[in-house]
């Protein structure tokens, strides 16, 4: 198991983002209802300005190389969840797998629920940011975003898409479902990059 908790010291002198409370809950937030998902047909694809695109069956995706990260989690509205310990497959694998071209600049996630959330490229290329099926050893509850989401501890957590499905490699930025709401593109919780 990796301990990333140290990752603020790249962004800011303290643990807890400013403007931000400790929580020992997981409160759940979501745009809508939880989405039904169907182990045999979900995909999972890797597309856009890629050298290969990719497709991943459940089973495909879960047998990709994992590892485990204790991670802090930073919502938006303003708490934080320290030590959770997550379990899936980087980004940088995925990227590694998809070869990704020279000019693409960003990612956009989409998920089953049809959210969409957009990142710069170089913010996910970071070993902490997973995809996750695992909360504490057992399966990702589905509230909060099970089968798959995306964690990233950098960033407020409306970046970690929940029911993650699908992962776009682009070569101009294209707003999200918050950002096209007027939340920040770049959600640094050090810099308290709530808004645009």
């Amino acid at each position: 198991m990796k301990d990333v908790t140290d990752l603020y010291t790249k962004f800011g002198s303290d643990r807890l983002p400013p403007g931000q409370r400790e929580t020992s809950k997981f409160p759940v937030l979501s745009k809508g209802a939880t989405p039904q998902w169907d182990p045999d047909s979900w995909e999972f694809s890797v597309t856009g300005a890629v050298e290969t695109p990719l497709t991943f069956s459940w089973e495909e995706f879960r047998d990709l190389p994992a590892q485990t990260q204790v991670q802090d989690f930073h919502c938006v509205t303003g708490w934080s969840k320290f030590d959770c310990p997550f379990t899936g497959v980087t980004f940088p694998m995925i990227a590694e797998l998809a070869g990704v071209d020279d000019d693409a600049c960003h990612v956009l996630f989409s998920a089953l629920d049809d959210y969409t959330t957009d990142l710069p490229l170089e913010d996910c290329m970071r070993e902490e940011v997973l995809f996750a099926w695992d909360f504490d050893g057992e399966p990702l509850e589905r509230e909060h975003g099970g089968p798959l989401r995306v964690v990233t501890p950098h960033r407020y957590a409306y970046k970690g898409a929940k029911w993650v499905n699908g992962v776009e490699f682009l070569t101009e930025p294209e707003l999200g479902y918050w950002e096209r709401r007027g939340y920040s593109e770049t959600a640094n919780p050090w810099r308290e990059e709530r808004y645009s």
